[in-house]
């Protein structure tokens, strides 16, 4: 494991804001996981806008659809078109669900209500679920790729292993996983985040860390680098799920349900358990032909 940080270490972040390390402070303690997902749920909530503005094609740090682009390339020429591809911590679908739906059947999961809402308006071809990424459940062998950015350490990083875990499961024999992790080991806050009432907590071991449990897991790293955000930064890692790769026409995730029959469209949850504090009604229904739609 990565080593843990020293309490208030701070790191100066593009916009002028610090994020101060809390944990094993002897006035602060890093909330539970519970209350760390209330707070990131409420968080999100509360920035979407101020993240992602409308009509904008780059987020409040900068991080432009030609970074994504870059990042997804191997993807494209490697996956077949129609496969069905997994995107966890969705956000707004801009620009990673965006730029995969032009080519690939897209699942996007995402914790915040606002945040889904908005992706399904702005990437229509694609499907949103709102639910908890570290409680979200999909059948073994169903997705070409699955890609996880910026989201990660939103979740409490004693979890990590277990989500990466679930992804390899996810994936075909020879899918593919992008990940953004942490870089250095941190654990942090930030009140006040963008300008906003709300507080936003990380949570990553460093990159050595990611490192070592890919290749324990069954994934083969094909490449990793470091992405730059101000004075800091994080790690990016593009890997495969080792094993035997399927033939060709059958490559495609997604085509064939744990039933055996053609799928049609992106692949709903088997089983997305409600996340804490989530009333217990599900977040969405189905309508006769298969698209999600609001409750109530």
């Amino acid at each position: 494991m990565g080593r843990s940080p020293t309490p208030y270490v701070l790191a100066i972040y593009p916009n002028g804001m610090d994020k101060s390390v809390v944990a094993r402070s002897p006035r602060h303690r890093f909330p539970s996981s519970e209350a760390l997902r209330v707070a990131v749920r409420r968080g999100w909530n509360r920035v979407s806008y101020r993240y992602r503005p409308r009509g904008k094609t780059s987020d409040r740090f900068g991080h432009t659809e030609r970074d994504y682009r870059s990042w997804l390339g191997p993807i494209f020429t490697a996956l077949p078109r129609g496969s069905a591809v997994l995107d966890l911590g969705s956000g707004t679908g801009v620009p990673a669900a965006r730029i995969l739906a032009g080519r690939y059947q897209v699942t996007g999961v995402d914790l915040s209500d606002v945040q889904v809402r908005r992706a399904r308006r702005l990437v229509p071809g694609a499907r949103f679920v709102r639910a908890d990424m570290a409680e979200v459940d999909f059948p073994s062998n169903t997705f070409g790729a699955v890609v996880v950015l910026y989201s990660l350490f939103h979740l409490p990083r004693r979890e990590h292993r277990r989500v990466l875990r679930n992804v390899r499961r996810w994936l075909v024999p020879g899918g593919w996983l992008l990940l953004i992790g942490g870089h250095a080991a941190y654990e942090g806050r930030a009140t006040g985040w963008l300008g906003s009432d709300a507080t936003m907590y990380w949570s990553h071991y460093d990159a050595a860390t990611y490192r070592r449990w890919l290749r324990a897991d069954g994934f083969r790293i094909v490449r990793e680098q470091f992405v730059p955000e101000g004075e800091v930064g994080h790690e990016l890692f593009l890997a495969r799920k080792t094993g035997a790769r399927r033939a060709p026409g059958t490559t495609g995730p997604g085509a064939v349900e744990a039933s055996g029959r053609r799928a049609r469209g992106p692949l709903r949850p088997s089983r997305a358990r409600r996340p804490r504090g989530e009333p217990a009604r599900p977040p969405y229904r189905s309508r006769s032909d298969g698209t999600p739609r609001k409750s109530g």
